[in-house]
């Protein structure tokens, strides 16, 4: 098949290497190292989608991220990729691309004819009656908008994710781009190169500009090999820097390779995720070419100049048979010479400076192009593709004189460059108005980021390499080298321009609600008329008038109409556009697929499961499991016959009166060392820890700043500024995360390290009256005896000839032994353990049954029977702070009137009046109840507290609750009040949280 639009020389394709392809069900071709959307031009195909709410036949606009209307559905069934850019889309043998709304017929085109009744804000102004129906309306109205749909089946591609860390990290492979990383490498530094591109180079490889004497082409491949052979450089192509957050943090997204592996293999790797940390960043993002705004902007064939040139030039297809050029600045001149140079006629030059005088226009002129100075595209005619544009003479902001009908199928047009500074604002700081440029500039350079080339608002070749040469020199000087030899380029001089003059709506002579529609953001059929009624209703905010509109919504976030649509906010209300402001650049700078950010993360990676090391024992002596974070623990280990209340009992008997073990390998463990973490630990936890003796152990509370309890543990003093930390199973990791935080953020200065060995460890509890005969069978070089080792401490020795670490702590209120093995050697040390309890009938307990032994002493789980709104004070642990510290977190907060009164929600336990009945957990408590069971208060009832942990006890012979009552701690005694879902209404009496062994003397045996 014949592509009527591709040149018959030129580009950076391979013609030797046609391609097959097929776009709405109809096949064509191409060639290898074409995009999706240019092989659509050397075919002819002018449509390739319809528009948001109006559903107006749209055409390609750009050639890269920027383009808003080629939005396509690449690949099929598990594979499809919604709402890809064709201009980013690699051409592949057999790729597969469609449009969501038919580009023939399309019903939804009803829209446009009726788009005087269609302005912003109709959405909110019709679809609101009657009530409850928005639900409704929305599904209706994304079905119409046209946008892409998601696989339904599996995505059997690979994401992964790597993170690393470089001296210097250079965003943008341009020439600032290129050569900054060529003088950073050359020092010496870790040098990270990315650009979004298939091909380094940037707009240097569809230039005509030489370096050295020869195609700046040659240049960009001469670089990147020596880059490519530097040992300390990475580069990385088709990965997009989309976010620059806090600490110079990069999120990149890197296109694996081909298409056609991820089409064709199931198990190819489609995407890569960065997480990078650089010293030192430099942006060399370039800029963006921004369209002018005229009437019927929006028609197939009307592009921007530069993705004009870009087509002629890399890919060797022309945008159309005849052209015309409209624009306010040098730049488009030189894609008129492209045109011409092609052999593409060029109809006229339409420029809205009087009289244009720039070399480049000199050069148009001498081509024998005529050029319209002083005048404006008002209009461009046709449906499915431009036909004609209509030229007249602007006089200030009115159009004169007799309007100009020129015939044409493509016209170029450029109302300047805007530069790419949204990485350069994702922490917050915010752009500069420069005049000289009519364009946003990015801030001031810092200590450890720093920009280059374009996105400067420089526009010359030779301008981008010397800010790239010192930019990269500079970058790598701040991370400690010496900078790298600069590489001496010669590069002719740059044409005279004549200066842009800005312009941002082209006068319709008529009220801006009538005639054809100028549109300013493509994607979202957001006009001049929609952004002036959002003024004159009210909307003064650019923020506001973002979200009303919808300008710089969408895959393309207003890269080529933020800058027109502030401008036409602030002609309108009468202000400077530094006034106005700019709209919150916000990551990710372009999409990024689900797949990327969760990684291996899914399926039975998702969340992954955690075992200790002795879960195939539990499997195997038919234990029943339960989700503890990641872990799975032993729920509870019933015997044939047995219900799971049947094995409690049986399980917290056997304990209380002889022995049980539990496998507590999941309880959180960090190592805490370092010269200064006595210091710190002393501000983590609420009592003492700076007066702690080695091999002693202490219970402390974790608050967060408010005071309110965050966990609780133990800790274990192993020696000098050494500490072991526990945690429960489910916190581990966010206390491993507060650690960092206050540690990094807070005292940055001290000297202490926080390593988890969660894993490294295998623990196993033996607990009960016989505990000790038990462990004193299988470990003889350790003196097991009250005296010897007293409760709250540990000790160390060998457990089966295991080298161990013994605890003498307890969280049942028996006697108590914690051993802690290397993991290897878990299951051995349980098999020596079990068959050593034997004569004492030791039985292994679930963490039901550890449920139940702790709630009879009352011993609190942090996140069950705290809320986050808790504080020791009102969990009755006013002796787990230290009388004698100066200062911890929390402390100040403990001081507020409010958290002292009497009143609060306090720690409590409960007596249910009927001994069998054990309250649900999660009950809500009032204080009355009239005779017929029922609450005395009309609903909704005044609550007075409610059940943390309900159980029935065998050892109690009754049931009973812990719960947070209001005042509890004085209304020891008081009778509350449960109603439940059926009508019942359960009474219990208000007691201490403490049921079993209150002296605590058990524990001391």
């Amino acid at each position: 098949m014949t592509q009527p639009y591709r040149l018959a020389s030129g580009g950076r394709i391979d013609r030797d290497r046609p391609l097959s392809f097929t776009f709405n069900g109809k096949r064509y071709t191409g060639y290898a190292g074409d995009t999706l959307a240019s092989a659509l031009i050397a075919n002819g195909v002018s449509v390739v989608g319809r528009s948001f709410k109006l559903h107006r036949p749209r055409g390609i606009v750009g050639a890269g991220a920027e383009e808003p209307n080629a939005i396509m559905q690449v690949g099929s069934g598990a594979t499809v990729r919604p709402d890809q850019r064709a201009t980013q889309v690699e051409l592949y043998e057999g790729l597969k691309a469609s449009t969501v709304s038919s580009l023939w017929f399309d019903l939804m085109g009803i829209n446009n004819t009726f788009s005087s009744l269609l302005p912003a804000g109709f959405y909110y102004k019709t679809f609101m009656w009657p009530k409850n129906s928005w639900p409704y309306f929305e599904r209706q109205i994304r079905k119409a908008a046209g946008l892409g749909y998601s696989p339904t089946k599996p995505d059997p591609a690979r994401y992964d994710k790597m993170n690393t860390h470089c001296d210097v990290l250079v965003v943008g492979g341009g020439a600032a781009g290129l050569s900054a990383a060529l003088v950073a490498g050359r020092a010496g530094a870790r040098v990270m190169l990315v650009d979004e591109q298939a091909e380094l180079g940037g707009s240097l490889l569809s230039a005509s500009e030489t370096i050295n004497g020869r195609p700046a082409a040659d240049w960009v491949a001469a670089t990147v090999a020596e880059l490519e052979s530097l040992p300390d450089v990475r580069v990385l192509k088709r990965a997009t820097a989309f976010g620059h957050y806090d600490h110079n943090f990069v999120g990149i997204v890197e296109d694996c390779g081909d298409y056609a592996d991820s089409a064709n293999d199931d198990n190819a790797l489609r995407h890569r995720y960065w997480r990078v940390r650089a010293a030192q960043v430099v942006h060399a993002t370039g800029a963006l070419e921004r369209p002018l705004v005229f009437a019927n902007n929006d028609r197939p064939g009307v592009m921007m100049a530069s993705a004009v040139s870009t087509y002629i030039n890399r890919y060797g297809v022309a945008p159309g048979k005849r052209a015309v050029v409209f624009t306010n600045n040098d730049s488009a001149y030189q894609t008129a010479l492209d045109l011409h140079a092609a052999k593409i006629e060029v109809a006229a030059v339409v420029d809205v400076r009087a009289k244009p005088r720039g070399e480049l226009a000199q050069r148009v002129r001498a081509a024998g192009v005529p050029i319209y100075g002083g005048h404006v595209v008002a209009n461009v005619r046709g449906t499915r593709r431009v036909k004609r544009a209509e030229v007249q003479r602007l006089s200030g902001e009115q159009l004169t004189g007799d309007r100009v009908l020129i015939d044409c199928d493509l016209v170029a047009n450029s109302g300047g460059w805007s530069p790419s500074v949204h990485l350069h604002c994702h922490t917050g700081a915010l752009p500069v108005w420069s005049d000289e440029t009519a364009s946003f500039l990015p801030p001031a350079s810092t200590e450890d980021r720093r920009s280059a080339g374009a996105v400067t608002g420089v526009n010359t070749l030779r301008d981008c390499l010397d800010q790239g040469i010192s930019s990269g020199a500079e970058a790598a000087t701040a991370a400690g080298f010496k900078p790298g030899a600069a590489p001496d380029l010669s590069v002719a001089e740059a044409p005279a321009e004549m200066p842009i003059q800005p312009f941002w709506l082209v006068p319709k002579g008529q009220p801006m609600s009538r005639g054809p529609k100028q549109f300013v953001d493509f994607q979202n059929d957001t006009s001049a008329s929609d952004i002036v009624l959002a003024a004159r209703e009210g909307y003064e905010s650019i923020q506001h008038v973002k979200r009303y509109t919808a300008l710089g919504f969408g895959t393309d976030q207003g890269k080529l109409g933020n800058i027109n649509g502030m401008a036409i906010l602030a002609r309108t209300l009468g202000q400077s556009i530094p006034e106005t402001g700019t709209t919150t650049f916000r990551p990710a700078y372009t999409p990024v697929s689900f797949g990327a950010m969760a990684g291996r993360e899914h399926g039975e990676l998702y969340d992954p499961v955690r075992k200790t090391a002795m879960h195939e024992w539990h499997v195997a002596h038919g234990a029943l499991f339960e989700n503890v974070g990641q872990w799975h623990r032993p729920w509870y280990y019933p015997k044939a016959g047995e219900s799971m209340q049947d094995a409690v009992n049986r399980e917290c008997l056997a304990t209380r009166q002889h022995a049980g073990v539990l496998d507590a390998s999941t309880l959180g463990k960090i190592e805490v060392h370092g010269p200064d973490a006595n210091r710190f630990l002393e501000m983590i936890y609420t009592g003492g820890r700076l007066k702690m003796k080695t091999g002693t152990c202490r219970y402390g509370l974790m608050l967060h700043e408010d005071g309110m309890i965050f966990d609780d543990g133990v800790t274990a003093k192993l020696g000098e500024n050494h500490y072991l930390l526990t945690t429960t199973s489910g916190g581990a990791a966010g206390v491993l995360r507060w650690l960092e935080e206050w540690h990094q953020t807070e005292w940055p200065e001290m000297k202490v390290f926080f390593t988890s060995v969660t894993d490294e460890w295998a623990t196993m509890a033996v607990n009960g009256p016989d505990s000790r005969k038990i462990v004193e069978a299988v470990c003889d070089d350790i003196d097991l005896s009250r005296d010897a080792f007293p409760f709250m401490s540990f000790r160390e020795g060998t457990v089966a000839g295991i080298p161990a670490r013994i605890f003498r702590i307890s969280f049942t209120g028996e006697l108590a032994f914690e051993i802690n093995v290397d993991a290897n050697y878990g299951q051995a040390l349980w098999d020596a353990v079990m068959k050593a309890g034997e004569p004492y009938g030791l039985t292994p307990y679930g963490t039901e049954t550890m449920h139940v032994l702790r709630a009879e002493k009352g011993f609190i789980v942090a996140g069950q029977d705290t809320d986050g709104s808790m504080t020791p004070l009102d969990m009755g642990m006013q002796w787990a702070i230290g009388k004698n510290k100066t200062d911890f977190i929390g402390k100040r907060s403990l001081e507020r009137p409010d958290i002292v009164l009497d009143s609060r929600r306090q720690y409590v336990g409960l007596l249910p009046k009927e001994p069998e009945t054990v309250l649900p957990e999660g009950a809500q408590l009032v204080d009355h109840a009239d005779s017929e069971r029922r609450p005395s208060f009309e609903s909704p009832v005044p609550m007075t507290g409610y059940v943390s942990s309900s159980y029935y006890s065998a050892a109690l012979g009754r049931s009973f609750a812990l719960a947070l009552v209001n005042g509890g701690h004085k209304r020891h005694g008081e009778t509350v009040y449960s109603p439940q879902p059926d009508g019942r209404v359960i009474a219990a009496e208000i007691t201490s949280p403490v049921f079993y062994d209150k002296e605590g003397a058990r524990q001391n045996v």
